[in-house]
């Protein structure tokens, strides 16, 4: 999709999901009779200071390029969190071209950040690359949500295994805020990497197989994960809820650690305590059991 198309499809997309209350404006008798969802061209126009004809153009993939005040404006009218803020700009701003460059996805991790991983002991951790692939991960990770490194190609993405196994929408309690927060983060792949073939193909195949994925992907909503919170019901030991911070690898902006972390002294916390020690004694059995 040429970067026109997208730039039109956003915008049309942010603005059905904003009501006239939701910026301030006030509800006429009318307002039942309004014959599109969400904001009108001219209000969004309007609260942006620009013309009804020049936003318009935009929305019929005309105008291409804009100042970084007219992106500021449209940003805050069409209430944009700071990853969509990012995304119009790549799309719409003169200072960038209206382009973003084009990144080469890298499949490993240094040592080092292995090491770091593996030192965070009690606590689930794993890096993140393109496309939501799962490019380490530390052993309680591998329990509570799957061994993605046993995986090949598409079979690494969590985004892919979010979606189509079973076991994910049993694991996750909010599964489908979850999801929806994955397309989100895919859109915002896609942007940063458009030509990636594996990341095109994932998104193919979720288009296809997947109802849900295809309805959220429509809306165009563009998301970073930065920190907050995830609830489980695990298999093994139940209700699981962890909170989550992500950290960028310094020299690769495409890979991301994700630490998650319970409050001492709670359930969840004694939870991943039984499910680590349920790890120890099947290794123990295994060991026991090839020395017979």
């Amino acid at each position: 999709m040429e970067d026109k198309d997208t730039l039109a499809d956003f915008l049309r997309s942010a603005r059905a999901r904003l009501t006239p209350a939701d910026v301030g404006l006030p509800l006429n008798l009318h307002a039942a009779a309004r014959r599109v969802p969400g904001l009108r061209r001219d209000e969004v126009a309007g609260l942006a200071g620009v013309s009804v004809d020049y936003y318009a153009r935009m929305e019929q993939g005309r105008v291409t390029q804009a100042s970084d005040a007219v992106v500021n404006a449209l940003a805050e009218v069409l209430h944009l969190n700071e990853a969509e803020r990012t995304y119009l700009f790549s799309l719409l701003s003169t200072s960038t071209g209206g382009r973003t460059q084009q990144r080469r996805r890298t499949h490993s991790v240094r040592s080092s950040v292995r090491t770091i991983m593996d030192s965070i002991t009690g606590q689930p951790a794993f890096v993140l690359g393109v496309g939501m692939d799962v490019l380490a991960m530390n052993d309680l990770a591998k329990l509570l949500l799957k061994d993605f490194t046993q995986g090949a190609g598409l079979q690494r993405s969590l985004a892919r295994w979010t979606f189509l196994d079973p076991a994910a929408r049993a694991l996750y309690l909010d599964w489908d805020d979850v999801a929806c927060d994955v397309v989100a983060l895919l859109r915002h792949d896609a942007r940063s990497h458009p030509n990636d073939r594996a990341l095109n193909e994932l998104i193919g195949e979720l288009t296809v197989k997947s109802d849900e994925f295809r309805g959220w992907w429509s809306q165009h909503r563009v998301w970073k994960c930065t920190f907050g919170l995830k609830r489980f019901v695990h298999p093994i030991v139940g209700r699981v809820d962890v909170d989550y911070e992500t950290f960028p690898v310094p020299g690769e902006p495409d890979q991301q650690l994700f630490v998650y972390s319970t409050q001492p002294g709670s359930t969840s916390s004694d939870a991943l305590r039984i499910l680590a020690s349920w790890r120890t004694d099947q290794t123990d059995d295994a060991a026991l059991e090839s020395v017979r």
